[in-house]
């Protein structure tokens, strides 16, 4: 396929390409909304978003608590572009799913600090909303 055939990627998938910082909102246990920055990766071929963090963090504990399916939110925003991508989430933490969450961070943000702690929050994405939406939505 020569460069000319190959569709230029859309405002959206640049958006969740590019390096910025994003929000997780999880629920704590009583419902209220727990808001962290966070650094997230996003597959639109999946439609999987992934959060790479300690397995002692708040939002794990928020997740865990709720148990698999919890809905979660992350979103992020530049100037008077924003998305939010909605879905329902769980925690990862074999090996398997660790690894390609950090090979995914590097190549958004940086090699991730080495952390034996860490999991991978996986959400699946059901809703997209804002003006830089990835395709398909």
């Amino acid at each position: 396929m020569t460069p000319e055939e190959v569709a230029p990627a859309t405002v959206g998938e640049r958006f969740w390409q590019e390096r910025r910082i994003c929000y997780l909102t999880t629920p704590r246990p009583d419902g209220t909304p727990h808001l962290v920055p966070v650094g997230v990766t996003y597959d639109p071929r999946t439609r999987i978003a992934r959060v790479i963090t300690s397995a002692g963090s708040k939002k794990v504990r928020n997740l865990r608590a709720a148990g698999p399916g919890t809905p979660v939110a992350v979103s992020q925003a530049e100037g008077r572009l924003w998305c939010t991508l909605e879905g329902t989430a769980v925690v990862r933490e074999d090996p398997e799913s660790v690894a390609d969450a950090e090979r995914r961070y590097a190549e958004r943000y940086k090699p991730p600090r080495p952390n034996p702690e860490r999991v991978v929050i996986e959400i699946t994405v059901t809703r997209a909303m804002g003006t830089a939406k990835p395709a398909g939505w």
